[in-house]
């Protein structure tokens, strides 16, 4: 039986970034080479200062590369940028603490001038899928920082962007609350079916959550290997004790001998 053919969404074709300044010039990524596929969960996986969250903003067009090009479906990256296929989630929530939990989620759309009665709507849809019915009306100082990135995740999906990207949002969240919270975003991408690009450190957590890892080396940022993951899915806590989790934890550690 033949593998059905993927078709890429988001194409970076020998992408580099070169930071300059008066003193020296820094070497960030080079010749980055990669494709992700309509509908995928993939991680960028590597140390601090491989470039990872460089990478990410390279595709959301927040910065430009040095050389190389990036195709998102087929256009440009400004060009998906202004056709509003992203949704961001940072490190840091980046909550207005003076504005409402629903206020927060629905300052997209009233940016974008959408009725007051669609954006009711759509924010009661968003608090749902993200799980926090009941607290629309709580500021942000109220809620710890998971339900904070919660907040955050529905306030990037409010525009229905094809594209979420996602730059280490559980990183300040202790391990508890973050294997929760992974399995969350797994169940709210199961139900947005969006692309998702998702930058982390953390190798057990890229593994759990992707469907393929792209694993990059420092100094300047390469990639180094790209690791598909077949665990079955819905995954869930069971999934991080069997066999072969740990296999494609050992297979990914050695990706980074030496580098």
């Amino acid at each position: 039986m033949e593998t059905a053919k993927r078709y890429p969404e988001i194409e970076l074709a020998n992408v580099g970034m070169r930071y300059s300044s008066d003193a020296s010039e820094v070497n960030a990524l080079q010749e980055i080479s990669l494709d992700i596929a309509k509908g995928e969960f993939v991680s960028l996986l590597g140390p601090s200062g491989c470039g990872k969250t460089t990478l990410l903003r390279l595709m959301a067009d927040l910065i430009q590369p040095t050389s190389g090009s990036i195709k998102v479906s087929g256009k440009s990256a400004k060009e998906a940028r202004l056709a509003r296929k992203y949704g961001i989630v940072f490190q840091n929530p980046v909550l207005y603490d003076w504005r409402r939990v629903e206020e927060n989620i629905a300052l997209p759309l009233e940016m974008m001038g959408v009725k007051k009665s669609e954006r009711k709507r759509k924010v009661a849809e968003l608090l749902e899928l993200v799980r926090l019915q009941g607290f629309g009306d709580k500021y942000p100082w109220q809620l710890s920082g998971g339900m904070q990135q919660r907040v955050a995740i529905a306030r990037a999906l409010s525009m229905e962007p094809e594209i979420l990207l996602m730059d280490e949002p559980f990183s300040a969240l202790d391990e508890f609350t973050r294997e929760r919270l992974n399995e969350e975003l797994l169940s709210i991408w199961g139900q947005v079916n969006n692309t998702v690009v998702f930058v982390t450190h953390s190798i057990s957590e890229s593994i759990f959550l992707s469907d393929r890892v792209y694993v990059l080396s420092p100094h300047p940022g390469r990639l180094s290997s790209v690791v598909d993951i077949p665990l079955p899915r819905p995954r869930n806590r069971e999934t991080r004790n069997s066999p072969e989790f740990f296999n494609l934890i050992a297979r990914i550690r050695g990706s980074f001998e030496g580098v």
